[in-house]
């Protein structure tokens, strides 16, 4: 049941000292008003609005912030944008697949700013869909560990469908199909215990190996593609082994 997430690992500590907090805040906004946009503006009747917020709140987004987004998603305040999700897919170095999801109101310039990232970054574009079958989405769960145990997790959410719980460190993070994230979510509820984040992503099928060159590579990659105000998420299939983190961390 258990796995490792390496690549996650990493993006936490990343999130963890993140000085572009600025993005972030803009980035979990955007979330909250398409959510409430999607399924209403009441977040017990609308769970990904719900979850929306509960991200926003656990990464310090201020109260005001959250509740004029859901306002203006739900259609109580004007000025909400037309966001539209496109995924571009591509190649990044070592032959690391990279798929890019964005939430934007300009289709062209999120276009122009991935091929931008990705060119100079030691990436290309690949057409759609020669990348997107190395990836399978699933609802993702994360939660600090706070003194509990992989067992402790796996006991409260092993009836709900969770697949499997990987510790990530000081953390864990629960897998499940993307039908059974409420469930999941709700049976960490009902255990009374408190989670981070609840939304559904993309998880790799077959995964790379790279070496510390390449996972520096990979990052700066990530790094440049996170930089646009249009990207919302990046995944990828890089593996980087514990040894090649301690490496880079040094």
């Amino acid at each position: 049941m258990s796995g490792h997430s390496k690549w996650a690992t990493t993006k936490h500590k990343k999130a963890a000292i993140d000085a572009k907090r600025g993005k972030l805040f803009a980035k979990l906004i955007k979330n909250i008003e398409v959510a409430a946009r999607t399924g209403g503006g009441d977040p017990e009747g609308n769970p990904t609005l719900f979850d929306a917020i509960q991200k926003a709140k656990k990464s310090s987004v201020p109260n005001d912030n959250i509740e004029r987004a859901r306002k203006r998603g739900g259609g109580e305040e004007a000025g909400g944008a037309d966001w539209q999700t496109i995924m571009y897919e591509g190649y990044g170095p070592n032959g690391v697949a990279v798929l890019i999801e964005c939430l934007t109101d300009n289709r062209n310039r999120a276009a122009g700013e991935v091929r931008v990232a990705m060119t100079r970054n030691g990436g290309n574009m690949a057409d759609p869909g020669s990348v997107a079958y190395l990836f399978h989405r699933k609802g993702l769960v994360t939660l600090e560990k706070n003194g509990l145990s992989e067992d402790d997790v796996l006991m409260a959410v092993l009836d709900a469908g969770a697949e499997e719980v990987n510790d990530l460190g000081d953390s864990f993070e629960i897998i499940s199909e993307p039908g059974d994230l409420i469930a999941v979510r709700s049976a960490l509820q009902s255990a009374g215990i408190d989670y981070d984040s609840a939304e559904s992503g993309f998880q790799p099928s077959v995964s790379v190996a790279v070496d510390v060159e390449g996972a520096r590579k990979v990052f700066k990659l990530v790094d440049a593609l996170e930089d646009s105000d249009d990207v919302q998420n990046v995944y990828t299939n890089v593996d980087v082994s514990d040894e090649v983190l301690a490496e880079l961390d040094d």
